[in-house]
C-alpha cells in the first residue's frame, strides 16, 4: 500500500475512530487525544500493517491497546498517592516551596541523566516508559526480547546510580 493510500484510508476512518474513542473515555477532549495518539502510532507502525487485512480492525486494536496502556499507567500513578496526614497550611507552604525550586532541579537532573544514556539503552527505556510492551519494543527495534529486557534493566541501574543523590535527599527529608 502506498503512503498516499495509507494516509487516505487512515483519514477516512477518523470519525469512526472518534466515536470508538468516546465510547472508552466518555470525554470529548480525552477522545480527541486518544484518536491523535492512535493515528500517530498507526503512522509510525505503517510498515507493520499487512496489506489485505482489515485496516479498521487494525486501527481499533491500536486504539484499544493505547487506551489500556494509558489507563494502566494512570492507575499506577494514582495508586501511589494516599492521604494519611492532615494537610495544614504550613505543610502546604513547605510543599509549595520545595516543589517550586527543587522540582526544577530534579527534573533537570533527570533529563541530564537520560541524555547521558547511550542510545541502545535510552531508546528501549523510553519506549517502555511510554507504555510499550517488551515484545512491541523488540519488534520495532528488530532485536531479541531478551536484549530489550537487559537494556531496560541496565538503563534503570544507570539512572539509579546517576540520580542517587536525590534518593538520599528524599530519605533525609523523611527522617527530618
Amino acid at each position: 500500500m502506498s503512503t498516499n493510500d495509507f494516509n487516505y484510508q487512515l483519514y477516512s476512518y477518523k470519525d469512526s475512530l472518534h466515536s470508538f474513542a468516546f465510547s472508552f473515555t466518555r470525554d470529548t477532549d480525552d477522545a480527541n487525544d486518544l484518536v491523535q495518539d492512535t493515528m500517530l502510532k498507526a503512522i509510525n507502525y505503517a510498515a507493520h500493517f499487512k496489506e489485505g487485512t482489515n485496516f479498521k480492525a487494525w486501527l481499533y486494536t491500536i486504539m484499544k491497546n493505547t487506551f489500556i496502556n494509558n489507563y494502566r499507567r494512570n492507575s499506577r500513578t494514582n495508586s501511589i498517592m494516599t492521604v494519611t496526614d492532615e494537610i495544614t497550611s504550613d505543610k502546604l507552604q513547605y510543599s509549595a516551596s520545595v516543589n517550586d525550586s527543587g522540582g526544577k532541579f530534579v527534573m533537570e537532573d533527570i533529563y541530564k541523566a537520560l541524555g547521558n544514556l547511550q542510545p541502545e539503552y535510552y531508546v528501549p527505556f523510553l519506549k517502555y516508559f511510554e507504555g510499550f510492551k517488551y515484545h512491541e519494543i523488540a519488534d520495532e527495534l528488530n532485536i531479541p526480547i531478551g536484549t530489550v529486557k537487559t537494556r531496560i534493566h541496565v538503563a534503570r541501574q544507570l539512572l539509579k546510580k546517576s540520580l542517587k543523590m536525590h534518593q538520599l535527599h528524599m530519605l533525609s527529608d523523611k527522617v527530618a
